[in-house]
């Protein structure tokens, strides 16, 4: 096997409020929307998120991005409307949780 990327997955059941809040997030709207259903954001050479319309499966994924300025993002998020308990120390860094609308977890993790 030759891995050459990873696409981290969240699944939704309201895919226009799913984008808005995921645009939100990552400061831009998606960069592809390949098929109905799905929106896609790349984030860099071989990675990104994918956030499906799967009312079933809703609310049970989870996605950890790290972020170079875990406190300027927090500002960012807080100013776009995301909500959060702001930055907190976990055992060996500094992390922000996060929930979509759906209650996916996503966290951002400093570095």
């Amino acid at each position: 096997m030759s891995t050459t990327g990873v696409l981290a997955q969240s699944t939704v059941t309201d895919l226009d409020a799913a984008q808005k809040w995921y645009a939100a997030l990552l400061g831009r709207g998606p960069d592809a929307t390949p098929m109905p259903g799905l929106l896609e954001w790349h984030l860099g050479e071989g990675f990104g998120i994918q956030v499906w319309s799967e009312p079933d499966r809703a609310g049970r994924c989870s996605t950890v991005l790290s972020e170079s300025d875990l406190d300027a993002a927090a500002e960012r998020l807080a100013a776009a409307g995301v909500a959060h308990d702001g930055p907190e120390q976990a055992s060996s860094s500094r992390i922000l949780r996060l929930s979509d609308p759906d209650g996916n977890r996503v966290v951002l993790v400093g570095v």
